[in-house]
């Protein structure tokens, strides 16, 4: 039964559902600070939107640069591209993009989320559109943020194995800190999130899209399930497979957010992560990923005596392996701790989202040894990619900085 003045059901159950969304997902949280440019044209696409910006002196589509959007939850919006890739980003990557004479052409899905196979064919469009409507022959540049990298990889792979194999006219492929081998959340954002799906279907929603369950090296459908690669996964990584797993004509370059000497991002294995302090959840407690089997993630409770625990058997230590980071548990504690009766503390807010390793798809994401691999002692022919690039320090996932985005540009056609 509840506790002495503790929030009810009804009333946790409101007052999530009048707040936002909890989305586990990079990008700015605040509304945007600068209003984008208009764009020269506007492309409508199957399942999505292009917004096509010229280059600076260029009258007419000439020197196309593709870009695809990752995951996320809802549609693609310029505003919210222009915000987290130029305005409020460390180096204005957009800007200076357009500003060396190259057409920025910003592919968006109206569902962020879904299938990476079905979101895809907006970009087979976008690619399409691009090469026949330019001016001249300038061979296109064709890539994307996070999971944009994996939309436009598969895109451009597909096209090449059509019969007659629809020539995509890309001379460049690039990725920005793409999980090319998987993606992690925390097995016990990933409970919890299942666990107050009656509360609130959002969160557990958004971790069982079918986007998250391709990008994700370990899902759970529910909070008592065992972490293993969802069937989703296993089907898209399939289908990769089927149309030759790359784009074979273009160059295939890429980045990681992490760094390549195998140094963690500092997190240390389970330790408390997320702890209750509202009376409707005190006892929860969400905790680092260990290593080893029977570890203790998450003990879980709302508005319940209850206190079901959530272990793990085989997982490596994901949280600190060097990567592009995301703040899950802090994304988490600040919306709980807006709602009465479910405050919590957060002693550890981020997590690594794209182990460095997959971004620059050099070792798969299963065990400690690859997962923490120090990638600048390893052949970069290692690598699927045909060059890539690390960061000198984890840094947040898609950050998008002067080292990693002049890399890229240098290298457009």
């Amino acid at each position: 039964m509840p506790e002495q003045n503790a929030p009810t059901e009804a009333q946790v159950q409101e007052a999530l559902r009048a707040a936002p969304p909890i989305i586990l997902a990079p990008g700015p949280r605040e509304a945007p600070t600068q209003v984008p440019p208009v764009p020269h044209d506007v492309w409508e696409l199957p399942g999505g939107t292009a917004w096509v910006y010229r280059g600076e002196g260029n009258s007419r589509l000439t020197r196309p640069v593709l870009l695809a959007d990752g995951f996320n939850s809802g549609p693609s919006t310029p505003d919210f591209l222009w915000n987290g890739l130029d305005f409020n980003a460390p180096y204005p990557f957009l800007s200076e993009l357009r500003r060396r004479g190259r057409d920025l052409v910003l592919v968006g899905f109206h569902e962020r989320s879904a299938s990476i196979l079905d979101n895809a064919q907006a970009a087979i469009a976008a690619v399409k559109r691009a090469g026949a409507e330019r001016e001249g022959k300038h061979p296109l540049a064709v890539g994307g943020f996070s999971m944009g990298g994996l939309v436009t990889r598969y895109a451009l792979a597909k096209m090449e194995s059509e019969p007659g194999g629809d020539e995509h006219e890309t001379q460049l492929y690039f990725s920005y800190d793409s999980p090319h081998r998987g993606a992690w959340i925390p097995i016990a954002l990933q409970a919890f999130a299942h666990y107050i799906r009656k509360l609130d279907p959002r969160f557990s929603g958004q971790i069982n899209s079918a986007a998250s369950r391709q990008l994700l090296a370990q899902h759970i459908a529910e909070w008592q399930d065992t972490p293993a690669p969802d069937k989703e996964r296993e089907e898209f990584l399939a289908e990769l497979a089927r149309v030759g797993h790359w784009p074979r004509q273009p160059r295939k370059i890429g980045v990681a957010n992490g760094v390549g000497t195998g140094e963690g991002n500092g997190v240390r294995p389970g330790v408390d992560a997320v702890l209750g302090k509202g009376l409707g959840i005190v006892g929860t407690d969400l905790n680092t990923q260990s290593a080893g089997d029977d570890q203790l993630v998450a003990t879980l409770r709302v508005l319940t005596l209850k206190k079901p625990e959530i272990h793990t058997s085989g997982l490596p230590e994901f949280d600190g392996a060097p990567g592009g980071t995301l703040e899950g548990f802090g994304i988490l504690a600040d919306a709980l701790n807006k709602i009465a009766g479910l405050g919590v503390d957060v002693p550890v807010r981020e997590h690594c989202f794209v182990p460095a390793v997959s971004a620059v798809a050099i070792r798969d994401v299963h065990t400690h040894d690859d997962l923490y691999a120090d990638i600048n002692a390893l052949s970069p022919e290692d690598s699927e990619l045909d060059e890539f690039k690390v960061a000198s320090r984890n840094e947040p996932h898609t950050q998008v900085t002067e080292e990693l985005c002049t890399w890229i540009l240098d290298r457009l056609p």
